[in-house]
Order: C-alpha cells, then structure tokens, then sequence
C-alpha cells in the first residue's frame, strides 16, 4: 500500500514513518507538515492510504478530509482521545490511534486497514449473496447523538425523515434527530425492511398500515409516495 503521513510534528512524522518501516506491505511516498502541502501532492497522486493528525494550525485534519471528492482509507492519529466518536461519522476513517502510538496498535490498525481494502465481490455476487447477507444478519445501527453512540434495531424504525442537514429517525419509542443526509443513512439499512418512497422519506415497510394513490400511512404518519417509486413500493409489496 503506498501512504502518505500528514502531521505537523516532526517526531510525529518520523515516528509513524518509523513504525510504516517495520510492515513490508507499506511504502511512504511523502511526509507533509500541513494539510496543504497534501492536496496538491494528492492532485496529483494517488494513495491507498493516508496517516492524518487531526490537530494542525489553519486546517484540521477533518478540514482536510472535507476537501476531498474520493478519499483513500484514513488512520487518524492524535493525542486527544476525544474526537473518536466524531471520526466514526466519516467512512474512509478506518482507524483512530492515540500517540503515542506502540507498534502492535499500529499493526492492529494496519490489519484493519488491509481487511477493509479486501477486493470486493463481482456484481452478481453483491446483489445476491453479499446483500441477502448482510440483511439477513445486521439487526442494529449507530447513531450518533451529542457525542454518543445510541443504538437502533432496525426493526423498530416506521419512518426516516429529511430534514435539511438533519434526519428525523422515528421509532415505536422515540424520535431521533440526527445530523446526516438521507443517502447516506439509506446505505446502512437493510432492503428487506425500507425504501425511500420519497426524495425525502424511507418507510419500513413492514410498519405500512394503509396505501393510498399517492401517499401511505405509517403509524400516525401520512407519507407521500412519489411517482417514480411507487412502482417499486408495489413491487416489494408483491401488488404487482
């Protein structure tokens, strides 16, 4: 794996380039001091992974990872322990390693990385095998919630609604709001249970009560159902 070490420390830098040196599948391409000196290099490069320090003057390094269309897998290191939870909300972040950092927490993070960049299956193989998988099997997700991590079965969840820079999670005991965008809650739940009927709805659709021309009835809630996906809401319903 080819890697670059983002950190404004130089005994960071040689540390984590030190630590690099002692696993075979890993070459460091460049050290950089800021997070600016990364993109242009990155402009022009491409990596599979890169070790980011979060604390840096001008730009942290979730201000970098912001920058970035399609990043690489990230292993955050820093010496604040308090940005976990925060790091989690970020798909390429693979791992958080606090300094200092030892060696077998760095080969444990450097597994994790080489688990997660495993080849993935061919396309028949997802839509079948992978997909009836992973619906078969996950039966919960995280949400993050002022700096928690709250869990949610997924059977308990009737209605997941947009709302700006926010989602509204409805369950059969309480309300969530949840600072996430519609899409990217879609792709942790299960399709056997939701579809989003709407630009700015998902139903469970085990939770439906009643089917109207243009709109159904979840719990106490009217939800309208867009044309384009109520053929596919029929469908799922074996109403077709």
């Amino acid at each position: 794996m080819n890697c670059i070490i983002i950190d404004d420390e130089t005994a960071a830098r040689t540390i984590v380039s030190h630590l690099c040196s002692q696993v075979d599948s890993i070459k460091v391409l460049e050290e950089f001091s800021n997070a600016i000196q990364a993109m242009k290099f990155l402009n022009k490069n491409t990596v599979d992974l890169i070790f980011l320090d979060i604390h840096m003057p001008d730009f942290t390094g979730f201000d970098f990872i912001e920058t970035l269309k399609n990043p690489p897998k990230i292993v955050l290191t820093t010496s604040d322990k308090n940005f976990a939870i925060e790091a989690f909300e970020y798909d390429c972040i693979v791992d958080y390693l606090v300094k200092p950092i030892t060696l077998p927490r760095f080969l444990k993070a450097v597994q994790k990385v080489e688990n997660f960049s495993a080849p993935a299956p061919s396309i028949s193989q997802e839509s079948s095998s992978h997909k009836s998988s992973e619906t078969s099997t996950e039966k919960e997700m995280y949400i993050n919630i002022d700096r928690r991590l709250i869990k949610l079965e997924f059977a308990k969840i009737y209605l997941i609604e947009a709302k700006g820079d926010y989602i509204l999670i409805k369950t059969d005991e309480k309300n969530f709001t949840v600072h996430s965008t519609l899409k990217k809650i879609e792709e942790k739940l299960p399709d056997s249970l939701f579809l989003k009927v709407h630009r700015s709805y998902i139903i469970n659709i085990k939770k439906i009560i009643d089917i109207e021309d243009s709109s159904v009835l979840i719990a106490r809630d009217v939800v309208p159902i867009s044309r384009s996906n109520r053929p596919e809401l029929m469908k799922r319903l074996n109403l077709l």
